[in-house]
Parts: structure tokens; sequence; C-alpha cells
């Protein structure tokens, strides 16, 4: 069972269960935090919260693949995992030490194999954004990637209930120049996207086993796909969570990023006009643009 939130014909945002993959139901919920909201309230599930709900309406006469979909949940904050993966371990280390993948004792190393994982605040509400929306390139970066990722869908009391498709999109030219750079290497506007759904998680039966699939197309033309499968995280996700939560307070609706198992070639940037498709098949496949974000005048203080 996924939940999403497509636009209806007269523009406004409907959420709607999806059965079986192709079973379209409307929901009597805004957003998917009021399910969250009454699954607390009535001490239940969100699956018993949207079974109960679909029992009491009719199907619609449209396929998925018709709808128009949004970002399935509003989510207030969007926080991620770092080199939770071996591979992004590697990419780090080629990234700050001019090319060399295999340094010693380097921070990355460090963190790779620490108790405490590397977490960070990725996006706002306002900066994240849904299937087909663009997502933007920064102006002082010649080298960006998407970082496709497996979403934990939280509520307040840091219980998993969903999962998603993220893309947490990264200038690795700022990273590798000092890792203290980290907040503008991962966070600008349109730089976060999840989607295109939310498959609860009741009805996932081994999240350590999803493959992940990102192909980026160029003209038209495939540049880069590859897969991997979350069995390679080094982590587990309540060690992830536990850690978000320590001193910390998030909110219904709250989504975690789980690091990233996909690096493109070294040699690889993304260009204004790609397409960058992340496929979970038990989730759907996120898509989106890629854009130049337009430059604005900096604000001056008087």
């Amino acid at each position: 069972m996924k939940v999403i939130k497509f636009k209806k014909n007269d523009g406004t945002p409907q959420l709607a269960a999806v059965k079986n993959e192709t079973v379209v139901y409307p929901l009597p919920h805004k957003d998917f935090l009021e399910v969250i909201q009454k699954s607390e309230e009535q001490e239940v599930s969100c699956l018993a919260v949207v079974e109960e709900a679909i029992d009491q309406v009719e199907a619609l006469p449209v396929a998925v693949e018709e709808l128009s979909l949004l970002l399935p949940l509003d989510a207030q904050e969007v926080w991620a995992s770092g080199v939770t993966y071996l591979k992004s371990k590697n990419a780090r280390n080629y990234e700050a030490y001019d090319g060399k993948e295999i340094v010693e004792d380097s921070y990355y190393d460090k963190v790779y194999d620490a108790d405490r994982p590397e977490i960070f605040l990725k996006s706002t509400s306002k900066r994240t954004i849904g299937p087909e929306q663009p997502v933007y390139l920064r102006n002082d970066s010649h080298w960006q990637i998407p970082e496709p990722e497996l979403g934990l869908v939280l509520n307040k009391s840091g219980k998993v209930v969903g999962y998603t498709v993220g893309n947490d999109m990264s200038s690795r030219d700022i990273e590798g120049e000092n890792p203290l750079y980290l907040p503008q290497a991962k966070i600008w506007k349109h730089s976060c996207s999840f989607g295109p759904a939310i498959r609860l998680a009741e009805t996932v039966e081994d999240a350590y086993n999803l493959m992940i699939t990102c192909k980026i197309t160029r003209n038209g033309t495939k540049v880069f796909e590859d897969r991997a499968s979350t069995s390679q995280l080094k982590r587990r996700y309540d060690e992830l969570v536990e850690y978000l939560m320590r001193d910390n307070v998030i909110f219904d609706g709250t989504v975690l990023f789980t690091g990233t198992c996909i690096v493109p070639d070294n040699e690889f940037t993304l260009q204004e006009g790609d397409l960058i498709e992340i496929t979970i098949p038990e989730v759907g496949t996120l898509s989106n643009p890629v854009e130049r974000l337009e430059i604005t005048k900096p604000v001056t203080l008087s």
C-alpha cells in the first residue's frame, strides 16, 4: 500500500492510496501528516487508518500513470545521513584528497567506522520539491551530482511509518574543498526532492533488501545508470533515527535520508537539461529535470 498526492482537474491537491500498485482510492485527509496524527490518536498503524478510509469509498476510474503527482508529504524538515555506504566513503575521500580514493585514517574513514553516524539537516519544507519539479544547480559549483537514497518517514516518536525515494543533491567540489562547507554543498533552493509516493512501513517485507536504481539522460541519451541495494548499508535504520533524536525534537512527517550507495563516475557532473530518474520498485520512480538556479542580487543591509 502506497500513499500519493496528485493534482485534480481543478488544480487542488488530493491525497490518495494506491492498492496493489494500480487501484487508486481518494483519502479524506489533506496531507499524509493527518494520517500519521490519526494513527497516533487511535493508537493504530498508518496502514490501519488508510484501510479504514478506503473501505468507505469507491476507487477512482484512473490509472496512477495518468495522474500529475505532487510531493506526497509536507515535511517540516528533511535530515540526511552521510558516509553510510562504502562507496560513499571512497567518493568523499576522492573529493577531499585530490583524486586519491584510498586515504588511510581520513575524517571519512573515521566517521564510517565510528559509533556516531554523520547526520545533518538537509532541507526544510520551503526548499523541498516533489516529482517532476526541477532540481537546481548551484552557480558556484562545477561538480554536482544527485545522491539516490532511501528515505525514512518518521512520526514525532521516531517510529518509521513509511519509506520514500530521496534525491540528496550534492556539490562534490564544495565539500571536497573543506568538510566545513558541508551545509553549502548540500543546502540550496530545490536541492532536495522526494517521492513519488510513501510506501507504508507495514507493507515492506525487508527494508534492507531494496534495490535503488539511478538513471540520468541528456538530450534523450542515457549518460549514467547504476544500481545498488540497501543491503550494502553499514548502519541500521534504528541506529540512525536514535542519533537523530538525541537531545533533539523531530516532528510528525520528518524524513531521514539514509545515505547514498550510487555515485556517478568522478568525471561526471550534472548539466542543465538533464533528467534524473531514481527508482525503488516498491515506492516508484522519482523523476526530476535539472535546471540552473537563477542568480539573484544579494541583499544589501543598510
